[in-house]
């Protein structure tokens, strides 16, 4: 059984307004995002932290299909933009028995 999918990253211009940017795959926790700030005229990127202080996010649509939102408390600068990673852990936790053939 094969898991793909090809949507890992969204990118949005700041725009000094806009505080709502939507992800568009599920997650199962919003640890599962990370979320940077990058500074357009350097390239300098800032890790944000969920939370509520002026410089932090909120999550929504956890475990929806469809993803859901990113909300900052205050909204990207005009030359910032945002990008959301999705940050999922690569690992299987379950053990499934194979069958073995010997020839």
């Amino acid at each position: 059984m094969t898991i793909s999918t090809t949507t890992l990253k969204a990118s949005f211009a700041g725009n000094d307004s806009t505080t709502v940017f939507a992800y568009t795959w599920k997650i199962f926790a919003s640890t599962e995002l990370a979320v940077y700030i990058r500074t357009d005229s350097t390239g300098a990127e800032a890790l944000k932290a969920e939370g509520t202080g002026s410089a932090n996010y909120g999550v929504s649509g956890v475990g929806e299909t469809g993803g859901g939102n990113v909300t900052f408390v205050t909204a990207p600068a005009d030359g910032e933009t945002v990008v959301i990673l999705r940050s999922t852990a690569l690992t299987q936790l379950t053990r499934f028995r194979g069958i073995v053939v010997t020839v």
